[in-house]
C-alpha cells in the first residue's frame, strides 16, 4: 500500500520507517527523523512499524503516529483523552482531538512530547482498544 494509504495492518521494521521519511520534503524529513528520536528515547521498547500507512510507535498497541504532509506535520497523540490533559500547552498546535499539526520553523516542544508519549504509555493499557 502507499505511504498515504489507508491499510490499518502494521508493517514492522524501522527500514519501513526510513522508507517512508526518504519519501518527504527534506525539510519535513529532518524534524520528523528528530521526533523519531526524541520519541524512542521516551518509548525505549516500542517497535517502530507503518500503521495507516504513516510511522507509528507500537508497545502492547500503537502509542503514537506521525507524518508529513503538504505544508505541515502531524503528532498523532493515539487517544482522545490524552491532549485535554495538556490543553494550553498543545493549543497552539491543535488540530483534532488527537492531532497536532507543527513545521519545521514551528516544531513541538520537546518537553511536551515527552510528556505526551509518557502520558500514552502510562494512559494506555486502559485506552488502547479505541
Amino acid at each position: 500500500m502507499s505511504r498515504n494509504g489507508m491499510n490499518s495492518q502494521p508493517t514492522t521494521g524501522s527500514r519501513e520507517v526510513d522508507r517512508y521519511l526518504a519519501g518527504v520534503s527534506p525539510e519535513n524529513r529532518v524534524v520528523l527523523q528528530q521526533l523519531r528520536k526524541l520519541i524512542r528515547s521516551v518509548a525505549p521498547q516500542a517497535e517502530e512499524v507503518i500503521s495507516y500507512g504513516i510511522p507509528a510507535f507500537r508497545q502492547d498497541g500503537i502509542l503514537v503516529h506521525f507524518a508529513a504532509f503538504k505544508g505541515h506535520c502531524s503528532f498523532f497523540a493515539g487517544h482522545t483523552t490524552t491532549l485535554p490533559k495538556f490543553a494550553r500547552e498543545v493549543k497552539p498546535f491543535l488540530s483534532g482531538k488527537t492531532t497536532l499539526r507543527f513545521t519545521p520553523d514551528r516544531p513541538i516542544p520537546t518537553g511536551l512530547v515527552r510528556r505526551l508519549v509518557r502520558e500514552r504509555m502510562r494512559t494506555h493499557g486502559r485506552t488502547h482498544q479505541s
